[in-house]
């Protein structure tokens, strides 16, 4: 079916004239027509969950004494509530301060390159020349690039059919290193390489990944808030266009909250993340920190290194923008086994980053900024943790007989529901603020948040590898008709946490230890362990098919910028 790409390419609102003067991005709030609103709902929804916290920790009677490991049981159930208060304020706090900014016509004294990559025998050529193709379409033109790292002759050829420029780092060995920059067949290696050979020929690149069609406005749209000396980049929303299976609705709808809210509460301190599936970049701001970061997730690293420094020029601490317009529709992970290794590969990056490098950013960051960064890191180690502890306490009570806090059931239950749907309303409340063009108005989004709760032993894994060092290496997502196949062992992760719960259930009947609501955990955890296989096993195989390119103003003559 059509989408209206057109009019979700313009939610920023119409471009300002062009500034004259000592510009800065305006923002503007999202909730100006319904501010009070928005406020009791959020105060209300902390409130309960703050109250049901409080009253956890407070109301257990632990005057006769309690033994080490009860005490070690009431500590678990105390951090898991305390990391649900953390998002519950990690919610509240982003729907206060989500901003959009107000977009300006670019300089038209920018020197602006389009810059792509391909991996040739792991990315299809024709799905890379529509990307090259569309971009040659964006208004005011731009210097087109593609970056193959395979140095191909069939790659060559297709780049002068579609008129693009061809750059390889192949057989360079300062290029080509073990580590660091130009690490060897990295994403940031391969971008790296591209400016230190051709970066003083532009102000600023515009990028996507090579299976994100970018629409025409889609310089349009980026450029113009490098007016501002201290942006170092803008970064727009990630949208998938194969949005014909349920991985890939899913998995778009899981990133609502971070597209549609998140990043446009980064907007207020000027530190929303950079995000590599489409971005525009100051080459200046990227030399100043040696180039994009060593990481397998070199976008947030690299966001950090940036908001932690300073603009040469001005003295001020390089800034960001993120712009909810749809500029660019990709492909998403269609699979199972890409889906999983997708969140595999963003947990375990955003975990390296919080054991290695977050810690000596903070003094540079600022307050606003450390705890920004601080909350929106912390999915998914908190998600892991949460797992760990209440199957944790689950094993303490029902394999050891340890009771834990003692309160009375029908309060708890009654502050845990009322805590739990004033979280989940909030949620749905910030539903309006949605980006994506392929969900129907007033949807749930609860596919999104199961989804996110399915992936708990994935997260789980990569935050085990993180504490124990395993080395991670950079895997290209895999795009078009090499999509990975689905296979029982795709699912070992899960159903090898589904035989432990279904084991400490057998075990919990066995000996009597079915009472309370403790038993619920494994029973839930092992439903949820079991959903993907299920899923799995019982759905369509729809044909695989290209991603629409989209269109956008037909008819409409290509425009240069004002």
């Amino acid at each position: 079916m059509p989408y209206d790409y057109d009019s979700f390419s313009r939610l920023a609102g119409p471009l300002d004239p062009v500034p004259h003067g000592d510009y800065r991005v305006r923002l503007q709030p999202l909730t100006r027509h319904r501010p009070v609103r928005s406020l009791l709902i959020t105060i209300v929804a902390f409130t309960l969950e703050a109250t049901f916290f409080g009253w956890l920790i407070t109301a257990t009677d632990f005057s006769g004494g309690i033994g080490p490991a009860t005490a070690l049981m009431v500590a678990a159930i105390a951090l898991v509530e305390l990391i649900r208060l953390i998002n519950v304020i990690t919610l509240c706090l982003a729907t206060m301060r989500a901003r959009d900014p107000v977009p300006v016509p670019p300089d038209t004294g920018l020197r602006v390159a389009f810059l792509t990559t391909i991996v040739p025998g792991k990315e299809p050529i024709d799905m890379v020349e529509r990307t090259l193709r569309a971009a040659g379409r964006i208004d005011g033109g731009l210097d087109v690039w593609l970056l193959d790292e395979g140095d191909d002759a069939q790659v060559r050829t297709m780049c002068t059919a579609a008129g693009a420029r061809h750059f390889s780092r192949k057989g360079v060995a300062r290029w080509n290193q073990e580590k660091g920059a130009f690490k060897a067949r990295t994403k940031h290696g391969n971008y790296n390489a591209w400016v230190d050979a051709h970066g003083d020929d532009y102000d600023v690149f515009v990028s996507v990944d090579p299976d994100h069609v970018p629409l025409p406005s889609f310089g349009e749209r980026l450029l113009g808030y490098f007016r501002d000396p201290d942006v170092a980049f803008v970064v727009g929303p990630q949208i998938y266009g194969n949005y014909d299976n349920l991985v890939t609705r899913w998995a778009e709808s899981q990133q609502y909250l971070f597209h549609s809210l998140l990043q446009r509460a980064g907007n207020t301190m000027g530190a929303p993340m950079l995000v590599g599936t489409n971005n525009a970049v100051r080459i200046a701001a990227l030399r100043s920190i040696g180039g994009l970061q060593d990481s397998i997730t070199e976008d947030m690293a690299t966001s950090l290194a940036l908001h932690a420094t300073r603009n040469p020029v001005t003295g001020q601490r390089w800034r960001s923008v993120y712009t909810p317009d749809v500029l660019a529709v990709g492909e998403g992970p269609s699979s199972w086994t890409d889906y999983f290794s997708q969140q595999h590969r963003w947990s375990r990056g955003t975990d390296e980053v919080c054991v290695a490098g977050f810690r000596r950013r903070i003094p540079k960051l600022g307050v606003r900024r450390t705890l920004h960064y601080a909350l929106l890191m912390a999915y998914y180690p908190m998600t892991a943790v949460s797992w760990l502890l209440g199957t944790a306490t689950a094993v303490a009570h029902i394999v050891l007989g340890v009771r834990g806090v003692q309160v009375p059931q029908q309060v708890w239950f009654m502050l845990y529901v009322d805590a739990a749907l004033f979280q989940v309303g909030l949620y749905l409340w910030n539903r309006r603020h949605n980006v994506s063009p392929h969900e129907e108005a007033g949807s749930s989004g609860l596919t999104g948040m199961l989804l996110s709760t399915l992936c708990a032993p994935i997260y789980v894994a990569s935050l085990r590898q993180t504490l124990l060092r395993r080395t991670a290496g950079f895997v290209v997502t895999p795009k078009g008709d090499s999509t990975s196949p689905d296979r029982l062992g795709t699912f070992r992760t899960h159903l090898s946490w589904a035989a432990f719960f279904a084991g400490l259930l057998v075990f919990a009947v066995l000996t009597g230890r079915t009472h309370g609501l403790m038993w619920m955990w494994p029973a839930l955890n092992l439903l949820l362990c079991l959903a993907p296989p299920v899923l799995w096993a019982t759905a369509a195989r729809p044909a695989r098919k290209a991603a629409t390119i989209p269109a956008q103003r037909a008819g409409e003559p290509v425009r240069t910028y004002a």
